[in-house]
């Protein structure tokens, strides 16, 4: 999915943190894998071999920044920017 792609892209630069949308880092974390439980507003993402759980929240229609840099650090703890479906 080249608009996935894309995201993953943004995400793994680190240069538009806040530019990232909330409904685009989702949909990358779906395509990396991860399951997804809502609560309100509390998106929590987990994944099989990932220790880290993702508590993710959007503001406004952005995910907000230091959550970006959360979902950066571990896509490249696991390396998991090459499990992105096509």
């Amino acid at each position: 999915m080249p608009q996935t792609d894309k995201i993953l892209g943004q995400v793994l630069r680190g240069t538009s943190d806040a530019n990232i949308s909330f409904a685009g880092l989702r949909r990358l974390l779906l395509n990396l894998g991860f399951g997804e439980r809502v609560r309100g507003s509390h998106h929590i993402f987990w994944r099989d071999g990932v220790e880290e759980i993702l508590n993710l929240q959007p503001k406004g229609s952005k995910a907000k920044p230091y959550q970006v840099k959360q979902v950066r650090h571990v896509i490249l703890k696991y390396r998991l920017g090459d499990d992105v479906d096509a």
